[in-house]
């Protein structure tokens, strides 16, 4: 990318972002060359927008999935404080671009990870971590799902399609749980429509935080204690309509509740 491509494009990402609108398609001109290029993007739409970051998504963490998104690995995004909320939550449908509600398991943690040269361990990653709470992303993207969606590398420029966080409570003792074992169903206005677990998706949801831990590690960016990180879909994607009651049933841990008016 030349230096006017890489501005208009952060230009454009920014912009759709505050308008909370979609565009089919990108000029192959703006599309970042390579997945580094195009989360240094996302830095500098993070800047121009001058949001508040609350913490990060990660998608992708299973090859199925990452066949799905044209990926070869986990891949993440930046969310930001505003689209942050708790449980029971109401969501106005309009507004929202072809949203995508995921359950997943969203972390806080409670200490630093800051760039270093050696890699974290899961066993460090697993100290820093506050509490762990039952969840669901409602994913955005700022291009239409059509023919002309552009690849992978527009979408990580995007944060990966990130949109909002509703979070319930926090898992009590959550390190002696059972969590990868758990059964996340989905309801939509009270019929189950997906299922699943966190061992079949990330395992336990520390290991995606690990990987996380390390790219931003690797980067220079690191990670914040206050931060939440969505751990990956349990559940995989459906689309959320104006009308509609989506129920996801963390069993024991409690129950994410959204209505899309």
């Amino acid at each position: 990318m030349t230096l006017d491509s890489s501005q208009a494009l952060v230009d454009l990402l920014a912009r759709l972002r505050r308008e909370r609108r979609q565009q089919s398609g990108l000029d192959a001109a703006l599309v970042p060359s390579d997945p580094d290029t195009a989360y240094r993007i996302a830095a500098r739409v993070e800047a121009e927008l001058g949001w508040t970051r609350l913490g990060w998504k990660i998608a992708a963490t299973r090859p199925e999935m990452q066949r799905a998104l044209r990926a070869s690995s986990p891949i993440y995004g930046r969310v930001y404080a505003p689209f942050l909320t708790s449980s029971p939550a109401m969501m106005e449908a309009a507004p929202l671009l072809h949203p995508l509600p995921e359950c997943e398991y969203m972390v806080r943690l409670g200490a630093d990870l800051p760039p270093r040269a050696r890699p974290y361990t899961e066993a460090e990653v697993r100290e820093a971590v506050a509490s762990i709470s039952p969840g669901v992303e409602v994913a955005e993207c700022r291009f239409v799902a059509d023919a002309a969606f552009p690849p992978l590398e527009a979408i990580l420029a995007d944060g990966t399609g990130s949109g909002t966080l509703v979070m319930g409570a926090p898992i009590e003792d959550w390190a002696r749980q059972n969590i990868p074992d758990q059964p996340v169903v989905l309801r939509v206005n009270g019929v189950e429509r997906r299922r699943g677990t966190a061992r079949e998706a990330v395992g336990h949801p520390v290991e995606p935080l690990t990987w996380l831990a390390n790219e931003l590690s690797r980067t220079g960016i690191g990670l914040r204690a206050g931060e939440v990180v969505s751990t990956g879909t349990c559940t995989g994607m459906i689309k959320a309509r104006a009308g509609e009651e989506h129920v996801a049933d963390y069993g024991e841990f409690g129950e994410i509740r959204i209505r899309f008016a």
